[in-house]
């Protein structure tokens, strides 16, 4: 596992794969202008989309669709018609794409979820995760008001980010991220989300888990298996990339440059 590199520019780099999740195309939040970056400065043999791509229930109060978010869909699918295996695991914010389970559009595979084998022999279940979210289970209502009060903390973010850039502020700040941080159930849910995903990769005879739905980037060994979790791009614009080693970087593409610049490389194993 690799938490850590030194920034590079100029040509694309080549990895083996490149995991995705918790986009949230059709909002506001969704951050398509950096995703756009990320995918221009990567190039993979696999591209693994864990859930939360298409924010449905977003998209049923009021749909926020830009031309960057239009162009996401058309990279990826320009990915897929290349050669490059592209596979959508839908989470519960497009949901309704479950029904497809096993079918493919566009060259895409649509999947409930998926076993990856790492250049390395690591055997990773791919999965969104809302299945072992008990609010998001039971609770629907629930979801959809945390879904709400998350949008707003994020709107209020791009605001206190406005306000840190005009006044030199160096790096970026995640207000969501200080929420989950110091609230103490809200890191307690997040522990016992990343011990019950564990415990189904377990279950299964696999060596770990990559997943999504909490938007909590990190990779980490919990009982002797692999924890990793994507991150999203409405906040801490994460991804998680597989080295033609086998070897996994969680990526931080940094929100503090202007859009187009160079990346800056994640320096720390969780991002929030």
């Amino acid at each position: 596992m690799n938490n850590a590199t030194t920034a590079e520019t100029g040509s694309s780099r080549s990895v083996r794969s490149i995991f995705l999740s918790d986009i949230h195309l059709g909002t506001r939040a969704c951050q398509a202008e950096r995703l756009l970056g990320f995918l221009r400065e990567y190039e993979s043999e696999n591209l693994f989309l864990i859930g939360d791509i298409i924010d449905f229930w977003s998209m049923s109060r009021s749909i926020q669709w830009s031309p960057s978010q239009n162009t996401v869909i058309q990279k990826i699918l320009r990915r897929a018609r290349h050669g490059e295996k592209v596979v959508f695991i839908p989470g519960n914010h497009d949901e309704a794409l479950r029904d497809y389970n096993g079918t493919t559009f566009g060259d895409i595979q649509l999947v409930h979820e998926y076993v990856h084998t790492t250049a390395d022999g690591k055997r990773l279940l791919l999965i969104h995760g809302d299945e072992f979210d008990q609010v998001t289970r039971h609770h629907r209502w629930v979801a959809v008001l945390g879904d709400i009060g998350y949008d707003l903390l994020v709107r209020i973010n791009s605001v206190m980010s406005w306000w840190r850039r005009f006044f030199r502020r160096p790096g970026y700040w995640s207000l969501a991220g200080y929420a989950k941080r110091k609230i103490k159930s809200a890191l307690q849910f997040i522990f016992d989300f990343e011990r019950s995903v564990i415990h189904a990769a377990r279950d299964r005879g696999l060596d770990g888990v990559v997943c999504g739905h909490i938007h909590w980037a990190v990779i980490r060994e919990i009982d002797n298996l692999l924890y990793v979790n994507c991150g999203d791009w409405v906040d801490s614009c994460t991804a998680i990339v597989e080295h033609m080693s086998g070897e996994l970087e969680l990526i931080e593409w940094g929100k503090s440059m202007p859009t187009g610049n160079a990346p800056k490389i994640g320096e720390a194993a969780c991002a929030s």
